[in-house]
């Protein structure tokens, strides 16, 4: 089945990230995108990368009748944080009226729906078959991916405490730069960041905890000169320690699926950016585990994921419109 798809926020980089995978996928048939600031602009006028390759322009507001024409009608949410959430009363409005809520496969990439009722929590290797037929799907943030591949593995053995180090690119704090954000400021620059306290720790725990493990954790993301791509380190003491080959098997049969390689040694950024995929590598001494995970926060982390999560609700093949490797080298 073909589908048709309209972005919400196309020009922000989520947005763009959406837009330029989403142009490879076999089953789209049409895409438009919103861009209120940018109405009426070529999408290549935001996003150079796609011209030639996307005709078109942003449109200042959602074309719903268009939507509601599609044979399998997909939304995608790029909007920031809040911001779906308060227009969704009166987008639920005009989709009851032109015959959409029940048909309408809806995936935001906020913050706004993330472990609400309703709303199937999008870690597309975690219980895949929840994504199955899903309407309704929020995605997870990319810190909490990351955190969530690395410790997910070990969620059975319950641990006491796990402590996890991150690094983050530049571009995971969007288009608009602000005075500790902008690219200038960090490119020579390394700090933390909301040390203890970032707010993806809540996702993180509730999926952990879904699992019946609630461990003390122990957070604390840095901001890093790059513009793609997230580093995170978590640090378990297990109370049995585990060989090679049986941690090797236990993350394999955690996180199946195409989209998670599990590499020897500490895994690169270098090689998932830009990508679809999330590589993971651990390091072993007795009780004490460190599993690494590098990711592209654009991709795995937020528009690869959201097309993953499609694929999944909509019944297509996983690597549909993903089977692409990133650029080496970076």
């Amino acid at each position: 089945m073909s589908f048709d798809a309209l972005i919400l926020g196309a020009s922000g980089y989520g947005g763009g990230e959406l837009l330029r995978w989403l142009i490879q996928h076999p089953q789209l048939h049409g895409l438009k995108g919103t861009a209120h600031s940018h109405a009426e602009k070529p999408f290549h006028a935001v996003h150079p990368n796609l011209r030639g390759l996307l005709e078109g322009a942003f449109d200042a507001e959602p074309d719903w009748g268009w939507l509601a024409g599609s044979e399998q009608p997909v939304l995608f949410s790029a909007l920031p944080h809040g911001e779906l959430a308060a227009r969704l009363p009166e987008y639920e409005r005009t989709w009851a009226k032109l015959g959409l809520s029940a048909r309408l496969t809806v995936i935001d990439l906020s913050a706004d729906f993330r472990w609400k009722e309703g709303w199937v929590y999008g870690l597309s290797e975690w219980k895949s078959e929840r994504m199955s037929g899903a309407r309704r799907i929020a995605n997870p943030g990319c810190f909490a991916t990351a955190l969530q591949l690395a410790l997910l593995p070990f969620s059975d053995l319950k641990p006491d405490f796990a402590a996890v180090t991150a690094i983050t690119g530049s571009s995971g704090s969007g288009a608009h730069p602000s005075e500790t954000t902008h690219h200038p400021a960090r490119a020579n620059d390394f700090r933390a960041y909301k040390p203890l306290s970032h707010q993806h720790e809540a996702e993180v725990m509730a999926t952990l905890a879904a699992e019946g493990w609630t461990p003390e954790l122990a957070f604390t993301p840095h901001s890093a000169p790059l513009v793609r791509g997230i580093f995170a380190t978590a640090q378990l003491r297990l109370k049995t320690p585990l060989d090679e080959a049986a941690l090797q098997a236990r993350i394999g049969a955690a996180l199946p699926g195409p989209f998670v390689r599990l590499v020897e040694g500490s895994p690169r950024v270098a090689a998932v950016a830009g990508s679809p995929f999330a590589d993971i590598g651990f390091a072993a001494k007795g009780p004490w585990l460190s599993v690494m995970v590098a990711l592209d926060n654009l991709g795995k982390g937020m528009a690869t994921q959201g097309i993953q999560n499609l694929n999944l609700a909509l019944g297509c093949s996983p690597m549909a419109g993903l089977r692409s490797a990133g650029a080496w080298p970076g």
